[in-house]
């Protein structure tokens, strides 16, 4: 069977082909929340400075709250020896026991406080991200 072509000398216009939508998918859409979220705190809105000023606030009381442990940890020995006197006179391998909690045991509770405060900030940073990051449900 041969296929007949229409004859466009005869004015029959050939009309076009039909064209088809091909969605391949439907991924654009999906994280507008997100992209909203991002462009607020790009372009320094009113909603974008709200959420950095929460993540500037929750890092100011994770730095308030370790000070205090740290004023409290290491200014509490000069009360503690001052309410005690027998116990600042206490020698170890003879070295007085105020020496050598200052002068020794406050290093490992700075470097403590210190790492805590790095993992409480990174995770701060990270609840953060989430939330900047986090779909729309």
């Amino acid at each position: 069977m041969a296929e007949q072509l229409p004859d466009v000398g005869s004015g029959g216009a050939v009309p076009p082909p039909r064209r088809a939508r091909i969605v391949l998918a439907e991924i654009t859409r999906q994280d507008t929340r997100a992209e909203r979220t991002r462009a607020e705190l790009a372009q320094q809105t009113q909603v974008g400075e709200a959420l950095v000023r929460g993540l500037v606030r929750a890092q100011l009381a994770l730095a308030l709250r370790l000070s205090l442990v740290v004023v409290i940890g290491l200014g509490g020995l000069p009360w503690l020896f001052a309410i005690a006197p027998s116990l600042g006179r206490t020698t170890i391998a003879g070295v007085n026991l105020p020496w050598l909690l200052l002068g020794v045991a406050s290093f490992p509770f700075l470097i403590g406080v210190g790492w805590a405060y790095v993992r409480l900030a990174e995770r701060n940073e990270q609840d953060f991200s989430d939330l900047v990051q986090r779909p729309e449900r």
